[in-house]
């Protein structure tokens, strides 16, 4: 259920590479989150380098919503950045899975498979795979 890629770029190269490689597949960062800027605020010791980025197509989106306004509940999608080991990885949950054992919409899957693709693409061209 989750989609992994990983990179010997920094999390500052990746999220460089991100930026650009959203757009180019038609979709939008609809927000960037910094954990470890997060945590560190709350007072929490934070040493790992963690970004969450919101990507969506927000006309897919809203197409989507139209059979299950709760679908939002796991939209935009999300592309997890953290290092491990040395490495940047990149991760997301395989939204063909998570949407067909949540919802019960029979257009979806159509939809569901192609932003899964696009997910990938990003991913792949973010980590330079």
């Amino acid at each position: 259920m989750l989609i992994k890629f990983s990179t010997v770029k920094t999390v500052p190269e990746v999220v460089v590479a991100l930026t650009l490689a959203v757009p180019n597949h038609r979709f939008n960062i609809v927000q960037v989150h910094d954990i470890q800027e997060l945590m560190t605020k709350h007072g929490v010791e934070f040493v790992r380098q963690c970004m969450v980025f919101e990507v969506g197509q927000i006309q897919q989106d809203g197409k989507a919503s139209e059979q299950n306004v709760s679908i939002f509940t796991v939209l935009p999608c999300r592309i997890f950045v953290y290092t491990e080991d040395d490495r940047t990885v990149l991760a997301t949950l395989r939204p063909t899975a998570l949407l067909a054992a949540m919802f019960d919409a029979p257009q979806l899957p159509k939809a569901d498979q192609e932003v899964e693709d696009s997910i990938i693409a990003i991913m792949k061209q973010a980590t330079g795979g």
